[in-house]
């Protein structure tokens, strides 16, 4: 699955990158104007309307025809969509790990185990308080989908030059949390 969404991400197979992008933002915008139950409502009655038509054509044009093709969605029916039991244990510890992971790191934070790990998470908050300020959430989201499908490809076509700025926004930055770290006492620099 990684492979694919890479592919869908960097844009190799246009048609279905831009039928998944689309949808997604489709989906989003909607949900701008209307609550989850009325995009969902809107969704399935959709879904329903066309299934329900197609049934109805292929069932008049087997009558007219005189032919006996059977239901049109036989071989969907007929399809297995059940989890297996491996697979639902896989996906429950991969749940565990990433929940444990987090609740570790959260702990670590808040509790200052690392003087400037917390520093740097409260600095964050402060900035989403921001940002949070700026946009609501289903806003970012849209942001996030419309770089997530956009960014892969720019990094590819420009790797060099990002890669030159990024080396040295890391200089600064690294360059202004040592000199933070030093002035603040009991704050011990990770390479020491």
């Amino acid at each position: 699955t990684t492979g694919s969404i890479c592919m869908l991400l960097y844009w190799r197979d246009l048609k279905q990158t831009g039928l998944v992008f689309g949808g997604v933002l489709l989906l989003l915008f909607s949900l701008t104007q209307f609550s989850v139950v009325s995009v969902v409502a809107y969704l399935a009655l959709a879904a329903l309307s066309a299934t329900i038509s197609f049934r109805v054509y292929k069932s008049v044009l087997q009558a007219v025809q005189k032919t006996d093709e059977g239901h049109p969605f036989k071989s969907y029916l007929e399809m297995e969509i059940s989890l297996s039991h491996d697979q639902m244990q896989r996906y429950a510890e991969n749940t565990q790990h990433y929940i444990n992971s987090t609740l570790k790191e959260l702990r670590r934070l808040f509790l200052v185990q690392d003087l400037v790990d917390s520093l740097k998470f409260a600095v964050l908050m402060w900035l989403l308080t921001y940002v949070g300020a700026l946009f609501n959430g289903l806003t970012l989201l849209i942001m996030a989908v419309v770089s997530m499908f956009s960014m892969p490809v720019v990094y590819e076509k420009y790797q060099a030059q990002i890669d030159q700025y990024l080396g040295l926004i890391r200089t600064q930055v690294n360059s202004v949390v040592g000199k933070i770290q030093e002035k603040i006492p009991g704050a011990k620099r990770k390479a020491e």
